[in-house]
């Protein structure tokens, strides 16, 4: 019988080429963010993994469609998404482009894992020599919660399906309460706007002037550097003074307060000058 891998069991810990030819490895996907590591959770993401027949293929074409309105969701959920194919990388690439997903499609050209993991579909036909269908939902440690098995498309997982695996792994994570994000330490680094309210910002003695180096809209997490301390400085978008979502352009000279907390230094009362 196809996939020996049930719940409970680690998943192998693969490298394989993305759509760009870059190596990804699995494990890379799911550990904690910076922002985690600040704040000083140990846990990370969950992951979904498909396995897909190919390009060619009108069952994984509708499943992919599906995905596509799912994608979204799962990027502001911080939960992560791969599929791999025997497809080569620029076959995978031009997929991937016309169906306005992002993210990660992967290749194994040799079927190396696919054969690893006992799902290389050898009927004849269109599929021969191509993975089976199945989707695998790990938790950030790469253990096994759900397989799914669509040899028949019946047998692929709905987007609601995923949604509450997802949501049942996370409730077991250490960063999922409120509680943990309402304590004084995380409070250093993710600013409560109350604190900004009456807009009158100002700057002690020991104010720094830096550069921010990169701010990722999406999480709203940056990082800035100075020539008075050495590596770069974490930031959180709650560090800019004001309400609401703040964002703040690469290359803008900033002054800033330094934080210390028990996972290091972060900036604090950011501000453009």
């Amino acid at each position: 019988m196809p996939n020996t891998l049930k719940p409970g069991e680690k998943f192998p810990d693969f490298e394989l080429p993305d759509q760009n030819g870059k190596n990804r490895k699995l494990s890379s996907f799911t550990r904690q963010s910076e922002a985690d590591k600040r704040y000083g959770f140990k846990d990370g993401y969950p992951i979904i993994v498909i396995f897909s027949r190919g390009f060619f293929c009108p069952r994984d074409q509708q499943q992919f469609r599906n995905l596509v309105a799912f994608q979204n969701e799962l990027n502001v959920n911080f939960c992560k998404l791969v599929s791999i194919s025997a497809d080569e990388p620029l076959v995978s690439s031009a997929f991937r482009s016309g169906l306005g997903a992002n993210w990660p499609f992967l290749s194994d050209l040799d079927r190396k894992l696919i054969k690893e993991l006992n799902i290389l579909d050898e009927t004849e036909g269109e599929y021969a020599y191509r993975s089976l269908p199945y989707t695998f939902v790990l938790k950030p440690n790469l253990e096994i919660y759900k397989v799914y098995d669509g040899w028949y498309f019946v047998g692929r997982p709905t987007v609601e399906e995923l949604r509450q695996d997802l949501r049942a792994i996370m409730q077991e994570m250490d960063y999922y309460s409120y509680e943990v994000f309402n304590t004084e330490h995380v409070k250093k680094i993710r600013i409560p706007q109350q604190t900004w309210e009456e807009g009158k910002v100002s700057h002690s003695e020991n104010a720094l002037v830096g550069v921010v180096d990169s701010f990722d809209l999406r999480t709203g997490n940056g990082y800035i550097k100075t020539g008075e301390i050495d590596g770069l400085i974490f930031f959180n978008f709650t560090a800019i003074p004001g309400s609401g979502y703040r964002t703040i352009r690469p290359g803008t000279k900033v002054k800033f307060e330094l934080v210390e907390t028990p996972t290091g230094i972060s900036a604090s009362n950011v501000v453009e000058v």
